[in-house]
């Protein structure tokens, strides 16, 4: 549970997510539900002097713009972006609940809110627009249902993609077939030149990742550091934009999950900042919070440190 939790309620045109904090806001809610409360743990990327703020909120008149309430619950969303379309989650599916309709005809992306794999997918599905087209059914990973495995997907793992009849698995494949295969703008390059460069910083994510994780586990640094200097270097690339392949693509959404999750965690219990001396990568994590489609997906930083705290069995 989290306290000092900072609320911001601004006159929004997107889905209304959260009617039991503003109702604790004694706030009043209108019928076509334009007020939305935003929730963060970094308040100042709020104030409208902030550049998350200017980038991200285009705020209406409306009489009061900042409510401020501090609360020990978690918030519902971290961050709400106006440029993209926000969503009522569903709640997760555990042992006690009823399976979908499997098989009738409705795509759906079978997730976890939790998971750093199905998130890859997730973040997709949201920057390809296909939140009308593909649904979400969240499950419970510490809970899961029986017949998750024995009806959906063997494997017992998420993410699943329910469609054509079929159930496929494998983040990095899913997020390939998500862009093949539905509607939506491309997130994979034309460029002969960027697909090579896309297909070397597909193949180097499990390395990077099992490096950054042994850092994780023990005190040695260096091979974690060589991994973030070679992101850095990969950022370093192409002039076009802030990102792996200068545009947003299923590259910058392959390794979102895993920075979003080693940044905190390595600034608060290795003391070790992931950006020091590497302004590409501090540039890539400031657009990457631009991007809708990610931020509906993002996680309280808080959760990511006392979950990697309890993997690793740290006590501070």
């Amino acid at each position: 549970m989290y306290s000092h939790t900072v609320n911001w309620l601004v006159n929004l045109e997107v889905v209304f997510i959260n009617p039991e904090r503003m109702a604790a806001l004694n706030t009043p809610v209108s019928e076509t539900s334009r007020n939305v409360c935003i929730a963060s743990i970094y308040p100042f990327s709020l104030y409208p002097s902030s550049r998350f703020y200017q980038n991200n909120l285009k705020v209406q008149s409306f009489p009061s713009l900042l409510h401020t309430h501090y609360s020990n619950c978690a918030p519902h969303r971290a961050v709400v972006s106006a440029n993209s379309v926000q969503e009522v989650l569903p709640p997760a599916l555990d042992s006690t609940s009823e399976p979908p309709a499997i098989f009738d005809g409705i795509t759906r992306l079978y997730i976890s809110y939790t998971c750093p794999y199905a998130q890859r997918t997730w973040i997709t599905r949201n920057c390809k627009g296909l939140q009308d087209t593909i649904q979400l059914v969240p499950i419970d990973l510490q809970n899961r249902p029986a017949w998750y495995k024995e009806k959906v997907y063997p494997a017992n793992k998420v993410p699943a993609l329910e469609h054509n009849n079929e159930v496929k698995g494998e983040s990095l494949d899913l997020i390939r077939y998500i862009d093949n295969n539905f509607e939506g703008p491309s997130l994979f390059p034309d460029d002969p030149v960027k697909k090579v460069s896309a297909e070397e910083l597909l193949n180097y994510i499990d390395s990077f990742r099992k490096a950054v994780i042994a850092f994780c586990k023990a005190d040695e640094m260096s091979e974690a550091a060589a991994a973030f200097d070679y992101i850095e270097t990969s950022l370093t690339k192409y002039d076009d934009g802030p990102f792996f392949l200068g545009q947003f693509s299923l590259v910058d959404i392959a390794y979102a999950p895993f920075l979003e999750r080693f940044q905190p965690y390595l600034l608060e219990v290795k003391q070790y900042d992931i950006t020091k001396h590497r302004s590409k990568l501090a540039a890539w994590i400031e657009e990457l919070n631009k991007i809708g489609g990610y931020i509906q997906t993002r996680r309280d930083p808080k959760e990511h440190v006392e979950s990697y705290k309890k993997r690793f069995s740290v006590q501070i």
